[in-house]
């Protein structure tokens, strides 16, 4: 990661963009509608206050200010300009600012990186130009950014023409430009202000990462919705998540390129590295953003996140007239992991005693009787408000009413009601399920309720929330110190790859190399019986697949009579194939088998994964990852996270797993991966047997994969 001041530095620079007090618009236009013409229009409709200087060598006026012919006419230094000419007059244009000192230009032309290899060598030497002055530049390709706290609109969206920006304190951060408006302009739909965006299209120079870590910075910024491609200067985008994360900001995103298809799409389109799914979740994971899956999501996230509440200890208590719906809450609450405690034995009773026909346990259903009885929505919700004293049961709160939430006859009374109890109890997260007329909404939401139709959403959201506030709560981790590593000149055999990985403390199954048969008898009667034998060749990296590896042998006739198979077997499947011999290993059995590995990443580094072995991890995907390098903590969590973690810690009167063992193999190899610097393309270990307990944990096989 990059040096904090250096970063902190680039991150500051994009002030030349996002708040400039003069610019100059290079190929202005005087038709509003023209892409030199949208940012004046836009600028004059919305009062920028700083100076506008139009650049065209054919009007002597545009939109009511003067023009200049060129950029050597300009007046002044601008602090920003505005590129709207042919791709084939931008690197002079370019090249002409920089030279006059101008800190900032936004390029909205087309024809770079996007299209071919031409127009990535022109974009590359702009990139430099700007880069050698110290001027920041937007784009090229890029739709543009507005700030619309001070009217500056350095953008060609057509959107703005339906929709002003509202007054509010999420910004949006989108490496698409079409993508990015049509955030704001949905935003706008649902009343929510979105007054910065920045739409960083190519990135030559500015990146999606640098436009978060200047958001993490703006004071008048408190949550950041991101829309990704790829990332581009990975290093500076973790730097980005950090600065976040310190300044108690959430970093919502949404990505493309999950699929195949849809990953070669975001190349083509912004020539970005879309780079592996999973590592880009564990990613936005390590740093305590929130991934979310669609538009409408990642603007559920951020509405919710304007509250500024977010549960470290997240548990949803849910009121509900609908017993319906208060099992569709239920169901994706337990789908996401959100706890539901239930009430009390006693508070149960005590509301029974009041509608016995209620089921008061959570969901608490209170039933359609509260509309015969309005003082029972008090007395329910104060019920489970109260559970767990100054603790509080519940930090996240929703409550189902439906259509009657927005009833004339009912509202005002309900409005009123939830208002108190929520001044009473406050410190928590309040969401509401209503459908009702958008004044209606409004007014819940004056109230402090967040407030969505479909309940599901809600419940979403607020998990979102808590999982947020977890990631504030936790301190960031300490990096591990690290290991010498000194890497062969090419990939290692199996048992020189454990030599490496046991020098890092890395535990491995006891084992002896075995040139010839009688060399490997003598390694089984010293390690005792019974034991694996598996042949040793640097050209054979998965010796299963050609059976070579024989299990259980268990006296002397066994081994010799492996010997030879396993050459025989070597020889047939890879006639080519360097045999340095065998190697014999002691059998350990009553373990559990793990996988664990280490991938290069190509935006992220080393990246280590965990999982069970056997069909957990090939068949079912049960694995998890994270960046290297780790402490043992992290590691514990990681092993906590698959879905099979109960086989590690114990069900139906097992023994646990020697968890702590697990984790520190894990930590160490993820601290082996960073020191073996950039030639390292993989580790495998698989298996690795963790025996019970205190047992420890043993690598059994190990591959490690060297490149240039």
């Amino acid at each position: 990661m990059p040096e904090g001041s250096q970063t902190e530095d680039r991150f500051a620079s994009l002030s030349a963009l996002l708040v400039p007090r003069s610019v100059a618009v290079i190929g202005a236009s005087a038709d509003p509608r023209r892409i030199g013409g949208r940012p004046i229009a836009y600028m004059r409709a919305r009062g920028f206050g700083g100076a506008i200087l139009p650049v065209n060598p054919k009007r002597a006026e545009i939109q009511g200010f003067r023009t200049y012919p060129d950029i050597a006419s300009l007046p002044f230094v601008p602090d920003v300009a505005i590129v709207a000419l042919p791709a084939a007059l931008v690197e002079a244009a370019v090249a002409e600012l920089a030279a006059l000192g101008v800190r900032g230009v936004v390029v909205f032309s087309a024809g770079f990186a996007e299209v071919d290899e031409a127009g990535a060598a022109s974009q590359a030497r702009i990139a430099a130009t700007a880069h050698a002055a110290g001027m920041r530049l937007l784009g090229p390709n890029a739709l543009g950014l507005f700030n619309a706290r001070i009217g500056w609109f350095a953008t060609f969206s057509a959107s703005l023409e339906s929709f002003w920006p509202i007054h509010g304190r999420i910004a949006i951060a989108s490496q698409s430009g079409a993508f990015g408006t049509h955030l704001f302009a949905a935003a706008a739909t649902r009343g929510l202000g979105t007054p910065i965006c920045v739409t960083t299209g190519n990135e030559a120079d500015v990146t999606l990462g640098e436009a978060i870590g200047w958001l993490a910075a703006d004071p008048g910024t408190d949550v950041i919705a991101a829309a990704a491609e790829g990332v581009r200067k990975p290093e500076t985008f973790l730097a980005a998540l950090a600065a976040a994360r310190a300044a108690r900001k959430p970093v919502i995103v949404m990505k493309a390129g999950r699929s195949a298809l849809g990953q070669q799409s975001a190349r083509s389109h912004t020539a970005a590295i879309a780079g592996d799914d999973a590592v880009f979740n564990a990613v936005l994971a390590e740093f305590g953003a929130v991934r979310a899956e669609c538009a409408e999501q990642l603007l559920d996230f951020a509405y919710a996140a304007t509250q500024r509440v977010y549960p470290a200890r997240n548990t949803l208590g849910v009121l509900t007239v609908s017993g319906g719906a208060g099992v569709l809450i239920a169901d994706e609450a337990a789908a996401l992991g959100l706890s539901m405690p239930p009430l009390s034995e006693a508070s149960q009773s005590a509301l029974r005693e009041a509608v016995p026909f209620s089921a008061p346990l959570n969901p608490i259903d209170c039933t359609a009787q509260v509309f015969n009885e309005p003082a029972l929505i008090s007395r329910f919700a104060e019920t489970m408000l109260a559970e767990g004293g100054t603790e509080s049961l519940y930090r996240s709160v929703l409550a189902f009413f439906s259509q009657t939430g927005g009833a004339p006859a009912i509202a005002p009374g309900l409005r009123s009601t939830l208002g108190a109890l929520r001044a009473h109890y406050p410190g928590r997260l309040y969401a509401l399920s209503v459908i009702a007329p958008e004044s209606r909404v409004r007014e819940y939401e004056k109230d402090g309720f967040l407030v969505f139709e479909e309940p599901v959403r809600a419940v979403r959201a607020i998990h979102a929330m808590g999982r947020i506030g977890a990631a504030f709560a936790a301190m960031p981790p300490e990096k591990p110190s690290l290991p010498d590593v000194v890497l062969p000149a090419q990939t290692p055999n199996e048992a020189e790859a454990k030599r490496l990985l046991g020098s890092a403390g890395i535990a491995i199954v006891p084992e002896q190399i075995a040139a010839t048969a009688e060399e490997a008898m003598r390694a089984a009667e010293a390690l005792g019986y019974p034991v694996v034998m598996k042949i040793l060749s640097s050209d054979i990296p998965h010796k299963s697949e050609i059976g070579g590896v024989l299990l259980d042998l268990a006296d002397v006739a066994a081994v010799r009579e492996g010997f030879a198979v396993l050459f025989a077997r070597a020889r047939s499947a890879v006639p080519s194939a360097r045999i340095e011999g065998v190697l014999v290993a002691r059998e350990i059995r009553g373990a559990r088998e793990c996988i664990l590995g280490v991938h290069r990443d190509p935006c992220f580094g080393p990246i280590a994964m965990f999982g069970l072995g056997g069909v957990f991890a090939e068949v079912l995907g049960d694995v998890v990852f994270h960046r290297c390098p780790f402490d043992e903590k992290a590691a514990r969590q990681m092993i906590g996270a698959v879905r099979g973690a109960p086989l590690l810690t114990g069900v139906r009167g097992q023994r646990p797993a020697d968890i702590a063992a697990l984790a520190q193999m894990l930590a160490r190899l993820s601290a082996f991966a960073t020191a073996a610097g950039p030639r390292l393309v993989s580790i495998d270990l698989n298996p690795v047997l963790a025996l019970p307990e205190e047992g420890g944990a043993f690598a059994a096989d190990a591959v490690i994969e060297i490149g240039d």
